[in-house]
């Protein structure tokens, strides 16, 4: 197994730089299943259209497809029909490891290592400057917590970063994704309670962290849908629906019933502005 060949891979020569290429994702017609399960579509003829610098929200129950989605933009398996572009190009004619400098993903439990603070934030970029560390940590709301700590940035957070909260751990992942400033910004919403101190300062590091880039979310929380750009609808791994909040909900009823569920049923009242 270990000799066995990867069969994601870059091309011999690269068509572009990422780096000359508008932050633009396209889905076309694409067809995906997972090697463990290769008779069930987990994406099925999807056609998305992901605008560069705009703020997009994916919707829709377990197993809808919205993690394949982020998988297959960070070309962790390829489909077996169909294209993913950026901008213009398919993501199989771009550099790997360059195109996944592009791209900073804050999950819903984030991947902290045994290590320092300061380890955990450079992670993604090594090379950066403690200065510049430091400066993404107080735009993460992080760097006051972190000089509580008896030996500050080099405070060793333990395993998985068991000493930290559950929205200190977020605001350090936060960090490290505003740290490698990628163009792409893949989002899985955070659904662990939080108290509302903790949880307001996680959303105004995000608001940082999302300002100016092209930004796909696993939403789970209403204040993101009302300030998505759009909204796409998933069920069985196709887009049934796209807009904003108050079409959907007049014009979807699977999204109208997420909404209920799911969100604040307070906000689904008509505006009396």
């Amino acid at each position: 197994m270990l000799n066995a060949k990867s069969e994601i891979f870059s091309p011999v020569e690269a068509k572009e730089h990422t780096k000359n290429i508008a932050a633009q994702l396209n889905f076309v017609n694409v067809n995906f299943s997972y090697p463990s399960r290769p008779s069930h579509l987990a994406l099925n003829q999807l056609s998305i259209s992901i605008d560069d610098g705009k703020i997009i929200a994916l919707v829709g129950p377990s197993g809808a497809g919205k993690s394949t989605i982020f998988s297959l933009i960070q070309r962790f398996y390829d489909p077996q029909s169909g294209s993913i572009l950026f901008g213009k190009h398919d993501l199989r004619a771009l550099d790997l490891r360059e195109l996944r400098k592009e791209i900073a993903v804050v999950e819903q439990q984030p991947t902290l290592f045994t290590g320092s603070v300061m380890y955990n934030i450079k992670y993604g970029r090594p090379e950066a400057s403690d200065d510049e560390a430091i400066e993404v940590a107080k735009l993460a709301y992080a760097d006051e917590f972190i000089r509580e700590f008896p030996e500050g940035y080099d405070s060793n957070l333990g395993e998985k970063g068991v000493r930290l909260s559950g929205g200190q751990r977020q605001r350090i992942a936060i960090a490290r994704a505003l740290l490698k400033n990628p163009r792409i910004l893949l989002l899985d919403e955070a659904t662990s309670a939080l108290d509302s101190e903790s949880e307001h300062k996680v959303q105004r590091a995000l608001e940082n962290l999302m300002s100016g880039r092209t930004t796909v979310i696993i939403a789970h929380r209403l204040s993101t849908i009302l300030h998505a750009d759009r909204i796409i609808v998933m069920d069985k791994g196709k887009a049934i629906a796209t807009g904003k909040h108050h079409e959907l909900i007049e014009s979807n009823a699977l999204y109208a019933r997420l909404a209920e569920l799911q969100f604040s049923t307070d906000a689904l009242a008509p505006s009396v502005e």
